[in-house]
């Protein structure tokens, strides 16, 4: 069955009784004079197969027929194997074709061993090594398909259906769950396409933010500039330099502001914070807090249009309270043991504004409690969390991204070079993750992960492919895969708040907004050769671990060096927005000599 038919493909044995009049395929056609009775053609297609990867598997209940008035669309991946869909111009025989064909292969490579050749004996060492080769692939093919299907579950039925839906808000009924059931439809994250891109950047988009009412889209660049974008129209309602000296790695609005507080944290270390008028334009920004390292994300209070979180590379959790002559407290320095944990993700429970969950250059997921952080008992740490297997693993496995779900039950991590794990935040410390999802890769750059759907019924990922993935929370199964940046590389991803659609960003210069108007659900088109491509590559850089840690050694040596020249002096940096003693340490980190196109283009 082709991918352009919009259907669901039926694996090798996974149907005891072919329909009449189906194709079998080159094989089976080139086997006919050996093709048995109907009935032990049955027999053969239902007998199981060893050594084929997993591939041949009884038939489930919900691929074997479709219930009546059952839409094609939303209920595209029900009961389907993780890489159904074929590729275009493949067509998967039913019953024993695969089978057939092994046969016919097996023959003729038997003929070819028993065939009498003067150049036999010159050609049977290479003959040798062409078969071991064969062999070995086939055992990788084997362990490769191994991987993919592991820790998957069946996938639900689609809670969501458009013409009941419709017809029960016409008549006012379950009206307002209408907008719900639609964001978190799984037949519209499979028709979600590229709806146009927002160009005004000269560097690498590093952020986007929408405001609380989903009218206005913040993104910040390498190029030190912020925009504010009236996205339904694209167009820039409002552009400004954000006052930063290096790559500009987040800029938030702050709930119940108005619109008119935008916060902001860089590679220079700086919690910037800007004051926008109503009259689009910026008053001014003004520095309220300073990391002696980069400083890679903030963590808004949900209610609070003063108070939010920064955290950085030096391990340093500040609180920033707006209403304060210091807004900057410091909360805790992230310890392992005696050793600081750089940071690079922070975020607050949604549920319980006083936890908040922090990751960094370690393989640990950490929760405090402001309320109560005792850096002497325990270095102040709630609970932690952490895969079983990477708790005793020698890679340097780092967190570059962590969130918490729509009602802080869940905590969704994503690893460096390593997959996504999905938490249960009520679990107790060290407690093992509950879902994992596979196939992206995140290794080049810093890159984000997110839920997406009111009730965080999906997650979202991009990957160094620059392809972005979305995978059914519950079952782990991908259910969208579509090409994100042309510069390979997607690392930010900002659901709206509202609708059924997404913004992205990466290593391209412009943003890109995505809306479900296709006609017809996903094919996922070439996902399961990407996704093995991904997992051989991962393999491959963890083989040679050891290199990539030395070339991040000499890089980190190396701008050292060049932040040893003399400094420019600081100008119009002095104010009531320079408060904490960190600002003004000798070990502060001040990259203004970098210029842009430096960060989130570097492994993490």
């Amino acid at each position: 069955m082709s991918d352009t038919d919009g259907k669901v493909s039926v694996p090798n044995g996974g149907s005891d009784n072919p329909e009449p009049g189906e194709g079998r395929g080159e094989a089976d056609a080139s086997a006919a004079p050996e093709v048995h009775s109907s009935k032990e053609s049955a027999n053969l297609s239902s007998a199981p197969e060893g050594g084929e990867g997993g591939q041949d598997r009884p038939m489930e209940d919900s691929e074997q027929k479709q219930g009546p008035g059952e839409d094609e669309d939303t209920d595209s991946m029900d009961g389907s194997g993780l890489f159904s869909l074929t590729e275009d111009g493949e067509r998967e025989s039913e019953g024993g074709g695969q089978r057939e064909r092994g046969k016919d292969e097996g023959s003729r490579s038997t003929r070819k061993r028993n065939r009498p050749s003067g150049g036999a004996t010159r050609h049977s060492s290479s003959s040798d090594d062409e078969e071991e080769e064969e062999e070995v692939e086939g055992e990788d093919e084997q362990t490769m398909e191994a991987w993919l299907g592991a820790d998957l579950c069946d996938m639900s039925r689609p809670s969501w259906r458009a013409v009941p839906s419709l017809r029960a808000r016409e008549i006012g009924r379950d009206s307002r769950q209408f907008v719900k059931g639609v964001c978190g439809a799984r037949g519209l994250v499979q028709r979600l396409e590229l709806q146009g891109r927002l160009e005004r950047h000269t560097g690498c988009v590093n952020t986007l933010h929408f405001n609380p009412s989903g009218t206005r889209l913040a993104s910040a660049s390498d190029d030190l500039r912020v925009v504010i974008w009236d996205w339904a129209r694209r167009r820039a309602e409002l552009e400004f330099d954000s006052g930063h000296k290096s790559n500009v790695f987040q800029a938030k609005f702050l709930p119940h502001s108005g619109d008119s507080t935008l916060a902001m944290c860089a590679r220079d270390g700086q919690i910037r914070v800007a004051e926008l008028s109503a009259t689009q334009r910026c008053k001014n920004t003004k520095r309220v807090a300073q990391h002696k390292g980069a400083a890679h994300k903030l963590a808004l209070e949900p209610d609070s249009p003063c108070s939010f979180l920064s955290a950085g590379e030096d391990a340093v959790v500040f609180g920033i309270d707006l209403r304060l002559d210091r807004p900057a407290t410091k909360l805790v320095v992230v310890k392992e043991g005696e050793k600081k944990v750089g940071l690079y993700t922070i975020f607050v429970n949604p549920a319980n504004t006083h936890h908040f969950a922090v990751g960094g250059r370690d393989q640990y997921v950490r929760i405090y409690d402001q309320r109560k952080i005792n850096e002497n008992d325990n270095n102040g740490v709630l609970k932690k969390f952490c895969p079983s297997h990477l708790v005793s693993s020698e890679s340097k496995t780092n967190i570059t991204c962590l969130v918490y779900s729509h009602d802080g039950t869940e905590l969704l991590t994503s690893y460096n070079d390593e997959d996504i794990y999905l938490f249960d935040s009520s679990h107790s410390d060290g407690a093992d993750y509950r879902r994992r999802y596979k196939g992206h890769r995140n290794n080049a750059t810093v890159k984000g992960v997110n839920f997406y759907g009111p009730c965080s019924e999906f997650v979202v990922s991009g990957s160094d492919c620059g392809h972005i993935y979305l995978w059914d929370k519950n079952s782990a199964r991908v259910v969208q895969f579509m090409e994100g940046d042309k510069g390979g590389v997607v690392n930010c991803l900002e659901p709206h708040p509202h609708l059924p659609g997404l913004a992205t960003s990466g290593l391209d210069h412009d943003v890109k907004l995505w809306a479900p108007t296709a006609e017809n659900p996903t094919a996922l088109k070439g996902l399961k050769e990407v996704m093995k491509k991904n997992k051989r590559e991962r393999d491959e850089d963890s083989v040679r671990h050891g290199d990539q840690y030395d070339t991040q050694l000499l890089w980190f040596l190396m701008r050292h060096m060049r932040n040893r020249r003399p400094q420019r002096a600081r100008r119009g940096e002095g104010g009531e927005g320079d408060t904490d003693e960190s600002w003004s340490s000798p070990d502060s980190s001040d990259e203004e000599d970098g210029g842009p196109d430096h960060v989130q283009c570097m492994s993490s």
